[in-house]
């Protein structure tokens, strides 16, 4: 039988009215580019090449810097955003340590320009693979394209490049892809809940948390979330304006994955308005259960150096000021210098996630 009709959902149900009466102060217009206007934009580009080539000059690009915090800015309403005026790098064409990435940047954006001119599509790996000689690396490649998507101010789906998912979803929804192809499973969900590991999403549906908790659903972008897991949770908020919640270990490396769920991150602050769901509450697994649920010692795993240099640098994020409760859990952290991962719960039961913590913790509105 279903918990929902026991009234489990009523903490849920408070706040989602909570968040409804919230929602107009936090819309947000995301600007719609047309393929018309990705190729004017490309054909600048190209016409500044040109003209500089034409006065006897190196041609030169100005990328936006993606790695400074110095370029973006807070916004409760959005989270991490990239300023209208940021600092650039200068890719030169006639600079021995640029002339590569020159080249490696114009030969993409005269890919993108035949993608989106044919309307047809292609996936990272498909850029990398045809020209592996000049590009080297995947990595190379998929940096590049996100340079490209910031320096045109246009979303990467609007470029027509494709990244292949890793992200899983399940649970109660129903919604249509662009292509036409249905996905059934309705949607009238009580919540979403974003999953850190593959591990603990493979778990919930052993334990057949999707049908003790109907109608939920329950996504995984089985670690740092791939931008398709992401626009999925946002999707999600923009179609059903229900409570969305991250389940992730009680761990520096935890927290910053939920973090960039809700506010983003600093390399694609210039697609926040497509990213970012400011509403996600942290449902656990919180420092204060560890105690709380007197979980043993031997689960507990010492903070490493790296881990502490992590909630350092966590604690200097300009967001956190506006979620103190957070900044309390995070605190106690440090105070015990310990973290624990989400099947620490297993050595107090082997069902404890799926059968006391999860439910009690949605019943009586344990998030913060």
């Amino acid at each position: 039988m279903a918990l929902g009709a026991t009234g489990i959902f009523s903490e849920i149900d408070k706040l989602r009215v909570q968040l409804l009466n919230n929602i107009e102060d936090s819309q947000r217009v995301e600007e719609q580019i047309s393929p018309r206007e990705v190729l004017t934009r490309i054909e600048n580009v190209i016409l500044g090449i040109v003209v500089s080539l034409s006065k006897g000059k190196a041609p030169a690009l100005a990328v936006p810097i993606r790695s400074s915090w110095d370029n973006v800015r807070f916004d409760s309403a959005v989270g991490l955003q990239m300023n209208s005026e940021s600092s650039v790098s200068t890719i030169r064409s006639d600079c021995p340590s640029s002339v590569t990435k020159f080249a490696q940047i114009v030969k993409i954006l005269s890919v993108i320009y035949r993608l989106v001119q044919s309307n047809s599509y292609a996936t990272k790996r498909d850029i990398y693979y045809n020209n592996t000689q000049l590009f080297t690396s995947q990595t190379t490649v998929d940096c590049i394209i996100d340079d490209i998507s910031c320096m045109l101010k246009a979303p990467r789906r609007a470029l027509h490049v494709l990244a292949t998912s890793k992200g899983l979803i399940a649970g109660d929804l129903r919604y249509m892809e662009e292509d036409g192809t249905r996905i059934d499973c309705r949607s009238s969900s009580a919540f979403v809940m974003i999953v850190e590991k593959d591990a603990t999403f493979q778990r919930l549906l052993d334990d057949d948390f999707c049908t003790k908790l109907f109608p939920c659903i329950i996504i995984t972008g089985k670690g740092v979330p791939d931008l398709n897991s992401r626009l999925m949770v946002r999707k999600l908020w923009d179609t059903l304006h229900i409570p969305i919640f991250a389940l992730v270990d009680a761990d520096p490396h935890g927290i910053e994955i939920m973090c960039i769920y809700k506010y983003g991150s600093l390399s694609m602050s210039f697609e926040a308005h497509s990213l970012t769901v400011p509403s996600v509450m942290w449902l656990g697994l919180l420092p204060s259960d560890l105690r709380r649920l007197r979980v043993p010692e031997d689960a507990l795993i010492p903070l490493t150096t790296r881990d502490e240099s992590k909630l350092d640098s966590l604690f200097k994020r300009p967001y956190l000021t506006s979620q103190p409760d957070w900044q309390k859990e995070m605190e106690l952290m440090q105070q015990t210098k310990v973290k624990a991962e989400i099947q620490a719960l297993a050595t107090i039961a082997p069902d404890f996630l799926t059968s006391i913590y999860l439910p009690n913790k949605l019943r009586y509105g344990g998030w913060v």
